[in-house]
């Protein structure tokens, strides 16, 4: 039967990504060692910019502005979500999308999974679920833990009915993240997952699937007389197989190991002045840059000349870069002072007053959109009296307390433990269940298998091997 065309309409609302846009957010998920880079190109490509001295607020224009500049707005929002910046940018096949934060230097796996679990639509229950998943994947990027071990260690920490189930439905959401096999319980299915992005027109994925579903022991002992057999094939198509397994990753979390970059700048600063503690722009982060004044005022010119054409569109992309920075540096200090608002028990005391803070919160405060939060606070840094830390440094999960509504972040419970460890008598070290009490006492409800994990994370041995160690 033949379809009829038709037309559809479709009433909704969404960002139009104009260049400029475009141009403000990939500034705005720079770091400050990328961003200084752009701003050096920008200075020798384009004549009508130049250094200024002192730091503060980006000048645009020192004339006033004539018909052609009068595009540029007062104010430049950088706030969008994900759908937003994709729209116009990259249309469904036309090619890969711009991948702006794709693997940042320094960013650990686990940052990497949390960040996307802020970009995935979830219900409260689901996401305290991802994150207990997330918090148990090793750094070759497996699930290290069992599912019924989860599923036990959630309904202890106030999950009441939970299923392993439910869990297993979550974790199909992770296992679709990047990078491709993470998340899996195993090589199989790390593999398997790899297999299952290929395109369906790939030759033999079909008999490769069905090799690592069923014979990765024969693959791993050389057997081909066996493999050949059972997945009828030749020598030389099992060859293709056989490579096109080999292609893909058995670890894929190895990608973020040791991919830091020691070396960074801080954006922001936190003081702390008879008024309080106050958060402010980083004056040595970035250059200041202004409109080069002799050239502007040659622009003034009315003739219509290529030269003076050519001048004044040098001008206005001058005028758009200085203004994407400005708002920069305005959504920067926004965010980090929310952040920080809500933080200064750690200015105060340390990682053990650290609060649970999620993208979400910061993004009803600020009324900007999760994703937005998320390149704000990607490879930016703020300089405390405690150290330089990443923005993202600042968001924690949510552990559940004692008391109903009660909560602790899991930076603060990873600080407490240590410490309750540092402490401890060296010939008769603390259990983990006697670390379950201790924490129990000061408010904290956690399980026996969360202290075991967040003691692992950190690097610290059981009791019997720290006793052996004193």
């Amino acid at each position: 039967m033949a379809m009829k065309p038709s037309l559809q309409l479709r009433v909704g609302t969404h960002l139009t990504m104009t260049p400029q846009l475009q141009q403000a957010i990939a500034l705005l998920q720079l770091s400050t060692l990328d961003l200084r880079q752009e701003i050096q190109q920008a200075l020798e490509s384009n004549p009508m910019l130049e250094l200024d001295d002192a730091f503060g607020e980006q000048e645009v224009a020192e004339a006033k502005e004539d018909d052609w500049s009068s595009e540029i707005p007062d104010e430049l929002s950088v706030d969008s979500d994900w759908s937003d910046t994709y729209q116009d940018m990259a249309p469904s096949g036309s090619g890969e999308a711009p991948d702006f934060e794709r693997n940042a230097s320094g960013e650990s796996l686990h940052d990497h999974l949390a960040w996307q679990l802020a970009m995935t639509d979830l219900v409260d229950r689901e996401r305290i679920i991802a994150e207990s998943l997330i918090d148990a994947v090793d750094d070759n990027g497996y699930l290290a833990a069992s599912l019924d071990e989860l599923s036990g260690g959630l309904r202890d920490q106030g999950l009441a009915g939970l299923k392993v189930s439910e869990v297993e439905q979550v974790l199909l959401r992770l296992q679709q993240f990047e990078p491709t096999g993470v998340c899996a319980r195993d090589l199989r299915e790390c593999l398997m997952l790899q297999l299952g992005v290929l395109p369906d027109d790939t030759p033999l994925l079909p008999q490769a699937k069905r090799l690592v579903r069923q014979f990765l022991e024969a693959l791993a002992g050389d057997d081909r007389k066996l493999l050949k057999r059972r997945l009828r094939l030749d020598d030389d198509q099992l060859d293709h197989v056989i490579a096109l397994v080999r292609t893909l990753d058995p670890r894929p979390g190895q990608a973020f190991s040791d991919s830091g970059n020691d070396y960074v700048i801080p954006d922001l600063i936190a003081r702390h002045t008879q008024a309080g503690w106050r958060i402010e722009l980083n004056p040595e982060a970035l250059p200041r840059m202004r409109i080069q004044p002799d050239y502007a005022a040659l622009i003034k010119r009315a003739d219509k000349s290529d030269d003076n054409a050519f001048m004044k569109q040098h001008l206005q992309e001058a005028r758009w870069l200085i203004k994407s920075l400005s708002s920069r540096n305005d959504t920067l200090l926004r965010v980090g002072r929310e952040i920080m608002a809500r933080q200064f028990d750690f200015l105060e005391q340390g990682e053990e007053a650290m609060k649970p803070l999620i993208l979400a919160d910061i993004a009803q405060a600020v009324e900007m959109h999760e994703s937005t939060i998320s390149r704000v606070t990607t490879q930016k840094f703020i300089h405390t009296p405690r150290g330089v830390f990443e923005l993202k440094y600042f968001f924690s999960s949510h552990v559940g307390g004692a008391g109903e509504g009660d909560a602790h972040s899991s930076t603060a419970i990873r600080a407490r433990l240590k410490k309750l460890i540092g402490e401890e008598p060296p010939r008769k070290p603390l259990s983990d269940s006697k670390l379950v009490d201790l924490l129990s006492d000061s408010g904290i409800k956690v399980a026996r298998r969360t202290v075991a994990k967040y003691r692992e994370a950190m690097g610290i041995p059981p009791s019997s091997e720290r006793k052996r160690l004193s």
